[in-house]
């Protein structure tokens, strides 16, 4: 893959929107503060739907990325997908 302008600004890009689902993920997962309640509060529902937007940001980008975007898009899915089995199966971690 050819180095283009913007290349460095669209990675940066890149990472800042996966990071943005993973946050969302983590607030439904109930790992981290909503920060608009100040509280730890479970939404499943939302966590669920982060997850599958990244997931679908993955298919449609394979063979596009670069290898440190796909590093932290596999490993932040990863993560998230090992969590919600977690919580939907109601072990503790």
């Amino acid at each position: 893959m050819k180095t283009q302008p913007g290349d460095n600004q669209d990675n940066v890009l890149f990472i800042s929107l996966i990071s943005q689902f993973n946050t969302s993920a983590l607030i439904g997962l109930g790992k981290v503060e909503n920060p608009v309640t100040q509280k730890r509060e479970k939404n499943l529902e939302q966590a669920k739907y982060s997850i599958d937007i990244l997931t679908m940001l993955a298919e449609k980008t394979r063979g596009n990325l670069n290898t440190e975007e796909q590093q932290v898009l596999q490993k932040i899915l990863t993560e998230r997908r090992l969590d919600y089995l977690r919580e939907t199966q109601g072990a503790v971690g």
